[in-house]
């Protein structure tokens, strides 16, 4: 029986405490797809509210993963629930722990720079799309970037990894990319590249914006958040003012 304060799960034939990376996955997705729909909102209206109330939620169920136990964290428990009824993949604990005190690290720089001091500009971008970047490989790919780092500074390397990636194995057949596999790929690249110079650019015009208040007889000026983040431009489209 595990008790409160605890990090991982014993579970009989593992001499290691694990965690199930289906469930990780499953809570990687579910933070991501918030964390996504609170960035656009930051970045498209300039509506930080989002943000903030994101930025809390990630930090308290960090901390609890990390200073408590992870059974009880609410994105875990989501995600254990979202995959209840699909066989455990049991998944070394240890490594898992360093990966999200990078996390738990990320949410209290957010933390003071979003919600205590207000700030916007590009710390909040880089710290931002870090934790996307972090959670999408994680949910997408079962990659855990900062597991893999957690290598680099420890003697005792990493034990069951996701996909048994930290085993020397050689890959199986259908895991090979053959060179008619990549030459479909690269050839796709091709005619993407080709449609979009034939479609060429040119700037979407509304139904609402061709009926809006014309662009003179309002302030068009971009407000200092949209300015200290390069956003001058798309604030001017998004308020029919280009």
């Amino acid at each position: 029986m595990s008790t409160v304060f605890s990090f991982g799960e014993r579970v009989a034939g593992y001499d290691v405490n694990v965690l199930n990376e289906r469930e990780v996955r499953a809570s990687a997705g579910i933070l991501f797809f918030l964390a996504l729909i609170a960035f656009m909102n930051a970045w498209l209206t300039g509506n930080f509210q989002p943000t903030r109330m994101f930025v809390m939620a990630f930090l308290i169920d960090f901390a609890i993963r990390v200073l408590i136990n992870p059974r009880y964290s609410p994105s875990l428990v989501l995600g254990r629930f979202a995959v209840r009824n699909q066989v455990p993949e049991y998944v070394g604990a240890t490594q898992k722990r360093f990966a999200w005190c990078i996390g738990l690290a990320l949410a209290i720089a957010m933390l003071f720079l979003v919600v205590v001091n207000r700030v916007v500009g590009p710390v909040n971008l880089i710290i931002c799309s870090t934790c996307l970047l972090l959670l999408f490989f994680e949910a997408a790919f079962g990659i855990c970037i900062a597991c893999t780092v957690y290598n680099f500074f420890h003697r005792q390397k990493a034990r069951l990894c996701p996909g048994e990636r930290c085993e020397i194995s050689a890959r199986h057949e259908i895991q090979k990319i053959s060179p008619a596999q990549t030459a479909v790929f690269v050839l796709f690249l091709g005619v993407m590249v080709a449609v979009a110079q034939s479609l060429g650019s040119e700037t979407p015009v509304s139904a609402m914006q061709a009926v809006s208040t014309p662009a003179g007889s309002k302030d068009c000026t971009p407000p200092d958040w949209a300015v200290s983040i390069g956003h001058a431009e798309m604030w001017k489209l998004h308020n029919n003012c280009n």
